[in-house]
Protein backbone atom coordinates (compact mmCIF):
# COMPACT_ATOMS: atom_id res chain seq x y z
CA UNK A 1 0.00 0.00 0.00
CA UNK A 2 1.19 3.73 -0.73
CA UNK A 3 1.57 5.77 2.58
CA UNK A 4 2.24 9.04 0.90
CA UNK A 5 3.37 10.17 -2.91
CA UNK A 6 5.24 12.87 -4.35
CA UNK A 7 8.47 12.16 -2.73
CA UNK A 8 11.78 13.41 -4.59
CA UNK A 9 14.07 10.57 -4.30
CA UNK A 10 13.28 9.67 -0.56
CA UNK A 11 15.59 7.72 1.83
CA UNK A 12 16.26 8.12 5.46
CA UNK A 13 12.39 7.58 6.81
CA UNK A 14 12.01 8.06 10.99
CA UNK A 15 9.20 7.75 12.94
CA UNK A 16 8.73 10.54 15.67
CA UNK A 17 6.99 10.33 18.90
CA UNK A 18 4.05 11.71 18.00
CA UNK A 19 3.39 9.39 15.13
CA UNK A 20 4.96 11.88 12.42
CA UNK A 21 7.58 11.30 9.88
CA UNK A 22 10.94 12.54 8.67
CA UNK A 23 12.42 12.15 5.63
CA UNK A 24 14.51 13.18 3.26
CA UNK A 25 14.21 13.79 -0.55
CA UNK A 26 17.74 13.21 -2.58
CA UNK A 27 16.13 14.89 -5.41
CA UNK A 28 15.42 18.41 -6.93
CA UNK A 29 14.56 19.45 -3.42
CA UNK A 30 17.20 18.49 -1.76
CA UNK A 31 15.41 19.11 1.77
CA UNK A 32 14.58 17.18 5.24
CA UNK A 33 10.59 16.80 4.76
CA UNK A 34 8.12 16.28 7.83
CA UNK A 35 5.21 14.02 7.05
CA UNK A 36 2.02 14.16 9.29
CA UNK A 37 0.99 10.72 10.81
CA UNK A 38 -1.58 10.18 7.86
CA UNK A 39 0.59 10.77 5.20
CA UNK A 40 -1.69 13.29 3.79
CA UNK A 41 0.19 16.65 4.30
CA UNK A 42 4.35 17.07 4.08
CA UNK A 43 6.55 20.74 4.82
CA UNK A 44 9.88 21.17 3.77
CA UNK A 45 11.75 21.79 7.57
CA UNK A 46 14.93 22.51 5.73
CA UNK A 47 17.00 22.58 2.30
CA UNK A 48 21.12 21.17 2.72
CA UNK A 49 21.95 19.79 -0.87
CA UNK A 50 21.46 16.07 -1.15
CA UNK A 51 20.92 15.25 2.26
CA UNK A 52 20.91 11.28 2.77
CA UNK A 53 20.82 9.31 5.75
CA UNK A 54 18.75 10.78 9.27
CA UNK A 55 18.70 9.85 12.82
CA UNK A 56 16.82 11.84 15.92
CA UNK A 57 18.12 12.06 19.43
CA UNK A 58 16.67 12.25 22.91
CA UNK A 59 16.97 16.41 22.59
CA UNK A 60 15.16 16.37 19.38
CA UNK A 61 17.87 17.12 17.43
CA UNK A 62 18.07 15.74 13.80
CA UNK A 63 21.26 14.41 12.40
CA UNK A 64 21.67 14.51 8.70
CA UNK A 65 23.75 12.80 6.54
CA UNK A 66 24.53 15.22 3.50
CA UNK A 67 26.42 13.46 1.19
CA UNK A 68 27.22 16.27 -1.63
CA UNK A 69 26.29 19.94 -1.05
CA UNK A 70 28.02 22.82 -0.09
CA UNK A 71 30.30 19.92 0.85
CA UNK A 72 29.90 16.40 2.65
CA UNK A 73 29.25 16.52 6.03
CA UNK A 74 27.76 15.58 9.33
CA UNK A 75 24.71 18.58 10.10
CA UNK A 76 22.56 19.16 13.24
CA UNK A 77 19.31 20.23 12.94
CA UNK A 78 15.93 21.41 14.64
CA UNK A 79 12.64 20.49 13.93
CA UNK A 80 12.43 24.49 12.97
CA UNK A 81 15.13 23.94 10.44
CA UNK A 82 18.03 25.69 12.35
CA UNK A 83 21.05 23.89 11.53
CA UNK A 84 24.87 23.73 11.85
CA UNK A 85 28.00 21.87 9.92
CA UNK A 86 28.99 19.79 12.64
CA UNK A 87 32.14 17.68 10.67
CA UNK A 88 33.19 17.51 7.88
CA UNK A 89 36.21 15.25 8.11
CA UNK A 90 38.10 12.79 10.41
CA UNK A 91 41.56 12.96 11.54
CA UNK A 92 42.26 15.07 7.78
CA UNK A 93 40.77 12.67 6.01
CA UNK A 94 37.54 14.35 4.95
CA UNK A 95 33.80 12.85 4.03
CA UNK A 96 33.59 11.46 1.07
CA UNK A 97 29.58 10.32 0.75
CA UNK A 98 28.21 10.72 4.64
CA UNK A 99 25.39 7.66 4.11
CA UNK A 100 23.35 6.52 6.78
CA UNK A 101 23.38 6.89 10.89
CA UNK A 102 22.60 4.84 14.17
CA UNK A 103 22.52 6.12 17.58
CA UNK A 104 24.37 3.11 19.62
CA UNK A 105 24.05 2.09 23.17
CA UNK A 106 26.96 4.16 24.15
CA UNK A 107 25.26 7.74 23.41
CA UNK A 108 27.89 8.19 20.37
CA UNK A 109 26.08 8.23 17.05
CA UNK A 110 27.49 6.16 13.95
CA UNK A 111 27.69 6.65 10.47
CA UNK A 112 28.22 5.31 7.19
CA UNK A 113 30.37 6.79 4.32
CA UNK A 114 29.99 5.34 1.12
CA UNK A 115 33.87 5.40 -0.06
CA UNK A 116 33.54 7.75 -3.16
CA UNK A 117 32.03 10.99 -3.99
CA UNK A 118 28.64 11.20 -5.33
CA UNK A 119 29.67 12.82 -8.28
CA UNK A 120 32.16 10.29 -9.34
CA UNK A 121 29.90 7.65 -8.52
CA UNK A 122 26.59 8.80 -10.64
CA UNK A 123 28.86 11.43 -13.33
CA UNK A 124 26.03 13.37 -15.18
CA UNK A 125 22.96 11.45 -13.20
CA UNK A 126 24.32 8.33 -14.21
CA UNK A 127 25.66 5.21 -12.57
CA UNK A 128 29.27 4.94 -13.99
CA UNK A 129 30.25 1.75 -16.08
CA UNK A 130 32.56 0.10 -14.00
CA UNK A 131 30.50 0.44 -10.62
CA UNK A 132 31.90 -2.97 -10.25
CA UNK A 133 35.56 -2.56 -10.25
CA UNK A 134 35.99 1.54 -9.38
CA UNK A 135 38.12 2.52 -6.47
CA UNK A 136 35.95 2.93 -3.01
CA UNK A 137 36.74 3.10 0.03
CA UNK A 138 33.86 2.73 2.04
CA UNK A 139 34.06 3.64 6.46
CA UNK A 140 31.94 3.34 9.18
CA UNK A 141 32.48 6.18 12.09
CA UNK A 142 31.80 6.76 15.57
CA UNK A 143 31.27 10.03 16.17
CA UNK A 144 31.11 11.83 20.10
CA UNK A 145 28.51 14.04 19.94
CA UNK A 146 29.21 16.09 23.14
CA UNK A 147 32.99 16.38 22.21
CA UNK A 148 32.79 16.03 18.03
CA UNK A 149 35.70 13.07 18.77
CA UNK A 150 35.36 11.10 15.65
CA UNK A 151 36.84 7.64 15.13
CA UNK A 152 36.94 5.40 12.23
CA UNK A 153 36.20 1.89 13.30
CA UNK A 154 36.10 0.12 9.30
CA UNK A 155 37.86 1.12 6.06
CA UNK A 156 38.03 -0.46 2.71
CA UNK A 157 34.20 -1.40 2.48
CA UNK A 158 32.88 -1.17 -1.75
CA UNK A 159 30.11 1.44 -0.61
CA UNK A 160 29.33 1.19 2.89
CA UNK A 161 25.35 1.90 3.02
CA UNK A 162 23.05 1.01 5.81
CA UNK A 163 23.79 0.68 10.04
CA UNK A 164 22.17 -0.87 12.27
CA UNK A 165 22.34 -2.12 15.88
CA UNK A 166 20.69 -5.39 16.81
CA UNK A 167 18.60 -6.78 20.19
CA UNK A 168 22.51 -7.37 21.65
CA UNK A 169 23.87 -4.34 20.33
CA UNK A 170 26.11 -5.71 18.30
CA UNK A 171 26.78 -3.40 14.95
CA UNK A 172 25.99 -3.66 11.43
CA UNK A 173 26.90 -2.44 8.32
CA UNK A 174 26.26 -3.27 4.71
CA UNK A 175 28.09 -3.31 1.27
CA UNK A 176 26.41 -2.55 -1.63
CA UNK A 177 28.50 -3.43 -4.27
CA UNK A 178 28.74 -7.11 -3.41
CA UNK A 179 25.17 -7.32 -1.34
CA UNK A 180 27.27 -8.32 2.21
CA UNK A 181 25.53 -7.62 5.19
CA UNK A 182 28.90 -7.16 8.30
CA UNK A 183 28.49 -7.58 11.83
CA UNK A 184 30.91 -6.35 14.61
CA UNK A 185 30.48 -7.29 17.95
CA UNK A 186 29.45 -5.29 21.04
CA UNK A 187 32.56 -5.97 23.77
CA UNK A 188 32.64 -4.20 26.70
CA UNK A 189 31.48 -0.62 25.20
CA UNK A 190 33.42 -1.56 22.44
CA UNK A 191 32.78 -2.58 18.50
CA UNK A 192 35.07 -5.86 17.24
CA UNK A 193 36.14 -6.16 13.88
CA UNK A 194 34.09 -6.52 11.21
CA UNK A 195 33.17 -10.25 9.99
CA UNK A 196 30.37 -11.69 7.71
CA UNK A 197 27.16 -12.08 8.15
CA UNK A 198 24.85 -12.77 4.83
CA UNK A 199 24.17 -11.39 1.74
CA UNK A 200 21.16 -10.06 0.42
CA UNK A 201 21.15 -10.68 -3.32
CA UNK A 202 18.55 -12.76 -5.04
CA UNK A 203 20.00 -15.39 -7.08
CA UNK A 204 16.95 -14.91 -10.33
CA UNK A 205 17.53 -11.11 -10.16
CA UNK A 206 18.90 -9.32 -13.57
CA UNK A 207 22.45 -8.33 -14.11
CA UNK A 208 24.21 -4.21 -12.99
CA UNK A 209 24.02 -3.04 -9.49
CA UNK A 210 21.91 -3.94 -7.31
CA UNK A 211 22.66 -4.28 -3.59
CA UNK A 212 21.52 -3.51 0.29
CA UNK A 213 20.56 0.30 1.15
CA UNK A 214 19.22 1.33 4.62
CA UNK A 215 18.01 -1.42 7.11
CA UNK A 216 16.47 -1.86 10.70
CA UNK A 217 16.27 -4.94 13.19
CA UNK A 218 12.70 -6.18 14.37
CA UNK A 219 12.00 -7.11 18.10
CA UNK A 220 12.68 -11.03 17.25
CA UNK A 221 16.01 -9.95 15.79
CA UNK A 222 15.31 -10.41 11.85
CA UNK A 223 16.81 -7.74 10.40
CA UNK A 224 14.93 -5.87 7.47
CA UNK A 225 17.39 -4.53 4.27
CA UNK A 226 16.12 -2.74 1.69
CA UNK A 227 18.16 -3.81 -1.69
CA UNK A 228 17.74 -0.76 -4.13
CA UNK A 229 17.28 -2.12 -7.90
CA UNK A 230 16.38 -5.27 -6.60
CA UNK A 231 12.27 -4.38 -5.94
CA UNK A 232 12.06 -5.49 -2.50
CA UNK A 233 13.04 -5.82 1.50
CA UNK A 234 15.64 -8.42 2.28
CA UNK A 235 14.68 -10.55 5.92
CA UNK A 236 17.73 -11.74 7.47
CA UNK A 237 17.22 -14.23 10.25
CA UNK A 238 19.23 -14.10 13.43
CA UNK A 239 21.38 -16.70 11.85
CA UNK A 240 22.16 -13.85 8.62
CA UNK A 241 19.75 -16.22 5.89
CA UNK A 242 17.07 -15.03 3.89
CA UNK A 243 13.72 -15.66 5.39
CA UNK A 244 11.84 -13.29 3.26
CA UNK A 245 11.82 -11.01 0.28
CA UNK A 246 8.88 -8.42 0.61
CA UNK A 247 8.05 -7.14 -2.74
CA UNK A 248 8.09 -3.23 -3.59
CA UNK A 249 5.76 -1.26 -5.95
CA UNK A 250 9.02 0.32 -7.56
CA UNK A 251 12.50 -0.90 -7.96
CA UNK A 252 14.39 1.11 -5.93
CA UNK A 253 13.48 0.73 -2.18
CA UNK A 254 16.46 2.78 -0.19
CA UNK A 255 15.25 3.09 3.43
CA UNK A 256 12.78 1.78 6.32
CA UNK A 257 11.99 2.41 9.22
CA UNK A 258 8.79 0.71 11.67
CA UNK A 259 5.43 2.30 12.39
CA UNK A 260 4.32 2.97 15.95
CA UNK A 261 4.77 0.28 18.45
CA UNK A 262 1.83 -2.17 18.03
CA UNK A 263 1.04 -1.45 14.74
CA UNK A 264 3.64 -4.31 13.14
CA UNK A 265 4.30 -2.06 9.96
CA UNK A 266 6.75 -0.85 7.94
CA UNK A 267 7.62 1.79 5.20
CA UNK A 268 9.54 2.29 3.02
CA UNK A 269 10.82 4.90 0.95
CA UNK A 270 11.35 3.96 -2.77
CA UNK A 271 12.70 6.57 -5.42
CA UNK A 272 11.56 4.98 -8.47
CA UNK A 273 8.23 5.95 -7.72
CA UNK A 274 8.83 8.50 -5.24
CA UNK A 275 6.75 7.48 -2.64
CA UNK A 276 6.32 5.81 0.52
CA UNK A 277 5.37 2.51 1.00
CA UNK A 278 3.88 0.74 4.00
CA UNK A 279 3.65 -2.74 4.47
CA UNK A 280 2.22 -5.38 7.56
CA UNK A 281 4.72 -7.09 9.02
CA UNK A 282 5.67 -10.00 12.05
CA UNK A 283 6.89 -8.24 14.47
CA UNK A 284 7.64 -4.53 15.28
CA UNK A 285 10.51 -2.64 15.47
CA UNK A 286 13.42 -2.78 17.76
CA UNK A 287 13.48 0.47 19.82
CA UNK A 288 16.00 3.34 18.25
CA UNK A 289 18.99 4.38 20.52
CA UNK A 290 18.81 8.08 20.54
CA UNK A 291 22.19 9.37 22.27
CA UNK A 292 21.55 7.81 26.22
CA UNK A 293 23.94 5.57 27.61
CA UNK A 294 22.42 2.44 28.08
CA UNK A 295 25.75 0.31 28.81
Amino acid sequence: MIFTTDLSVPEGPVLLPDGSFLCVEMGERGCVTHISPDGETKRTIAKTGRPNGLAVDKDGFIWVAESMKPTPCLIRMTIDGESEVFLTECDGEPFLFPNDLAFGPDGALYMTDSGITFEDFVPGGQIRPDWDTCPIDGRVYRIDVQTKAIKKLDTGIRFTNGIAFDPENNLYSNETITGNVFRYMWNDGEVGPREYFGNVIAPDTQEGLKGPDGMKFDTDGNLYVTVAFQSNVTVLGPDGKVVERIKTDGNFPTNLCFGPPGSKKIYVTEDQNGTMEVFDVDADGLPLYTGEVKV
